[in-house]
């Protein structure tokens, strides 16, 4: 079994180093009293576990029943085939609505659906950044009309997709990228449960293993099972270059060659079929800049960047008068 499912937190204890957003949402649970909300931060950090730990503190053993996970992603990219064949979906999909209208209905059946002896139930939709504008205005007025039985979490990497008639509804909670010795402790203690010794894992090792997971304590945990299950047989840096990585490599290589198309339509391809957010497609691009190119302009028009798409309202024009510039001042 995969250990991020086997050491998937169950309560608030659990969660690694996110102790003012636990302290919000165990007070939640405790007062039996919750708001629609946006949790948002990069992958990796705790987010949908600590959703899960609070519906279990609100619900106990009926937690499941009470609680409806949608993800955004899955119900735009998958198409109406998806819709039709999966078990949650296939009693209510309608094969002459469009993909749209059936997302809709969707989340509009499953909002009015009572709650299992408790006041309301929690629909939570990840990768909300992925819903399409129309079906942002339809979900706020499924807000509006089931506020009293349902709860709205919206979990996302891109808040700045999210509309302001959602977001002015909704209480914002960041989750910060983990630091490097809450992901150390995670991990020795992990080792510790399945008898890792320093004869599969190195202490080298096991830092480069922190290194490689940049805050994000679900790839830390791969990397580690991934270690120990070969014997120390892996090369921690080059598993650790994701598909992300080579794609802003490709990038970065158009650039050099001037080819702004084709280094756009790749860098927008991290954000539409990776769901990468602005900001971390500036990051992957940093990893790349540092490690081949190390040129104080580039590192400057990723800095200034990085410090717009803090209050963005559009990432993709962000991102697109990024690459122009590079193109401009670094390569011309």
């Amino acid at each position: 079994m995969l250990w991020i499912e086997t050491y998937r937190p169950k309560t608030f204890d659990a969660i690694v180093d996110q102790e003012t957003v636990v302290r919000h949402l165990a007070s939640f649970a405790a007062q039996k009293n919750v708001p629609h909300m946006i949790v948002f931060g990069p992958h990796g950090t705790g987010k949908s576990a600590s959703i899960e730990c609070m519906a279990r503190a609100l619900y106990g053993d009926s937690w499941q029943e009470n609680t409806t996970v949608l993800s955004a992603a899955d119900l735009f990219s998958q198409g109406k085939a998806y819709l039709e064949q999966d078990e949650r979906y296939s009693h209510i999909f309608q094969k002459d609505a469009s993909l749209i209208n059936n997302v809709k209905y969707i989340i509009r059946w499953y909002a009015s659906i009572r709650p299992l002896d408790a006041d309301f139930k929690l629909m939570v939709i990840e990768s909300a950044d992925r819903l399409t504008f129309d079906a942002q205005q339809a979900l706020r007025r499924i807000m509006e009309r089931y506020s009293a039985t349902c709860r709205f979490i919206f979990c996302t990497t891109n808040p700045s997709a999210i509309i302001p008639a959602i977001t002015s509804r909704c209480l914002p909670l960041f989750f910060a990228p983990l630091a490097a010795d809450a992901i150390h402790g995670r991990l020795q203690a992990i080792m510790r449960a399945e008898g890792v010794g320093r004869d599969r894992v190195a202490p080298d090792d096991l830092e480069l293993i922190e290194h490689a997971a940049k805050g994000d304590l679900r790839k830390a945990v791969m990397l580690l099972q991934l270690h120990a299950t070969r014997g120390g047989e892996v090369d921690i840096a080059e598993i650790s270059d994701s598909e992300t990585l080579t794609v802003s490599t490709a990038a970065f290589a158009a650039l050099r060659e001037r080819q702004l198309e084709k280094a756009t339509a790749l860098v927008q391809s991290l954000m539409v079929d990776y769901g990468l957010s602005g900001r971390e497609v500036v990051r992957e691009l940093r990893t790349v800049a540092g490690r081949e190119y190390n040129d104080a302009r580039i590192a400057i028009a990723l800095a200034e960047t990085d410090s717009l798409l803090g209050h963005a309202g559009n990432e993709f024009l962000q991102i697109d008068a990024l690459l122009a510039r590079i193109v401009r001042e670094v390569f011309s």
